[in-house]
């Protein structure tokens, strides 16, 4: 292949949200689970992902487990639900125009979320994007288990999962030539393997991190 791969985080990197967290906030819309509980162990939860303590596989139990009986069409249409309602309005114009100008260069883009591949696989299509890498939620007979397939794409996971698809599929693709943007902290171990870190809307602590080592820093956002 022998093209500059192009790295992209997904939630609060080339979306204006998180899309994990809104997948909560739309089963409690759906009045799929109890508001109050659910919200606090979904906040829960989002509070320790910044912080960089998540238990991942508590997450996506925690996120996936109130349509666990859903069939493989209700689930489907849930999740189209969810894409046009939800998560398309939190695409930010300036991600889009990101994506596509690193494949106007030639550059082989990818997506690499610790959000489900469930939730993430509609919204990595409406950026055009060549592969997306996500946690991968574990079906059995039809039926998701509520458990984690393989490694999570989260933390060092996100490099192993990276690496061992440069193991598969790179035909000379290396990360010394590739650009990663991310805004979190949670992505460091994979900032720091990228021939390009960029930080993009970062969190404080990879902010800092960002100035102390000369990395480049943008934004997305609507100013």
């Amino acid at each position: 292949m022998n093209r500059r791969l192009a790295l992209f985080d997904l939630d609060n990197t080339l979306l204006g949200g998180d899309s994990d967290h809104a997948w909560g906030e739309f089963l409690i819309a759906r009045a799929l689970v109890d508001e109050e509980v659910h919200r606090q162990t979904n906040n829960r939860f989002y509070a320790e992902y910044v912080a960089g303590t998540l238990d991942i596989h508590a997450w996506l139990a925690f996120t996936l487990g109130p349509i666990r009986q859903f069939s493989e069409r209700q689930r489907n249409e849930l999740l189209a639900d969810f894409l046009d309602q939800w998560a398309r309005p939190l695409v930010l114009d300036a991600g889009l125009e990101l994506v596509r100008e690193h494949r106007r260069l030639g550059d082989y883009c990818m997506i690499l979320t610790a959000t489900s591949d469930l939730i993430t696989h509609p919204i990595a299509r409406l950026f055009e994007v060549d592969e997306l890498l996500a946690t991968e939620a574990e079906i059995v007979g039809g039926a998701i288990t509520g458990r984690i397939r393989g490694t999570p794409c989260f933390q060092h996971g996100k490099v192993k999962k990276m690496r061992d698809w440069l193991a598969e599929n790179a035909n000379g693709a290396t990360l010394d030539n590739s650009v990663f943007y991310s805004d979190s902290i949670n992505d460091l171990p994979l900032l720091e393997l990228a021939g390009e870190p960029v930080a993009v809307d970062p969190d404080d602590r990879l902010r800092q991190i960002a100035r102390d080592r000369g990395w480049k820093i943008i934004s997305l956002r609507p100013s």
